[in-house]
């Protein structure tokens, strides 16, 4: 039996999700490499378990931090076993009203952020022949609402380039699972969250009724962050690891009411979509 320890990375780790699943794999006796945006937190972090849990200084939004710091866990331990693409934050808005700059930091953090990270690990576990990336995208990547269409699209990329990346990578056995949270009990919708301050009144039955809806559930989510923080670790420990993995009831609800949708839909416009292709 293989005791050695795993070599886990997880991208923001301050709050939230990232912050539980740190302290679920340290439970468990592995080293988690965590990022943070300020020092302090790094030196904090550094001491919570002195020998497993190590900081580094990143923003995802920056490439060298991300490369620098990808170098500094191969420089220490030569190897990353599991990689939690976990940091990133949801604009709320209507789509035409969110600014140009603000869809760009959007996709900053959500998507290239993660692009960086995998790319930069990847050569490593190409040679190790062993891995397993894991990117926390959203029910949101699966079904677009009103108000969170950036949000939407940035996790909607994060999907498809987790499903490109699983067909990929399995001939080297490197897995790749896209983990879908519904609504956990996190600061997603508070203090992590971004809030477009315009105001189109033609949006406020939609938009503003959606947003004011989020702000309300805040706090009261039903999602357990340490429950979910518990699946991903037994997720990591799968020799056969699933593509998708939504986490929580309401998750799996929203994902058979898509994907149920979606079969209805294209069978009702059948007669006009199908017959395009030459005799």
């Amino acid at each position: 039996m293989n005791t050695e320890k795993k070599v886990w990375f997880i991208t923001g780790v301050s709050s939230g999700l990232g912050k539980q699943l740190a302290k679920e794999v340290l439970a468990q006796g592995q080293i988690v490499v965590g990022t943070f945006r300020k020092q302090d937190q790094v030196e904090a972090f550094n001491k919570e378990n002195p020998g497993n849990s190590f900081g580094v200084l990143v923003d995802v939004a920056s490439t060298q931090m991300i490369v620098d710091g990808v170098k500094t866990i191969f420089d220490k331990f030569g190897k990353i076993d599991v990689v939690v693409n976990n940091a990133g934050y949801g604009i709320m808005g209507s789509v035409e009203e969110i600014s140009d700059e603000e869809v760009r930091r959007q996709f900053e953090v959500n998507v290239f952020g993660v692009l960086t990270t995998i790319r930069e690990i990847l050569p490593q576990m190409r040679k190790q022949r062993s891995g397993h990336i894991i990117n926390i995208t959203s029910i949101a990547g699966r079904i677009g609402s009103q108000g969170l269409g950036i949000y939407n699209a940035s996790k909607f990329a994060l999907e498809g380039i987790g499903e490109a990346l699983a067909a990929e990578l399995k001939p080297l056995n490197i897995k790749v699972t896209n983990v879908e949270p519904g609504p956990f009990r996190t600061e997603w919708a508070g203090s992590s969250a971004a809030y477009d301050t315009t105001k189109i009144e033609d949006y406020e039955s939609t938009v503003g009724e959606r947003i004011r809806g989020l702000q309300a559930l805040n706090g009261n989510q039903p999602g357990n962050p340490e429950k979910a923080a518990a699946a991903i670790y037994k997720l990591a420990q799968l020799e056969e690891a699933p593509v998708h993995l939504p986490l929580g009831k309401i998750a799996y609800e929203v994902f058979g009411k898509v994907n149920n949708g979606l079969i209805e839909e294209l069978a009702k416009f059948e007669s006009l979509g199908k017959d395009c292709d030459f005799e």
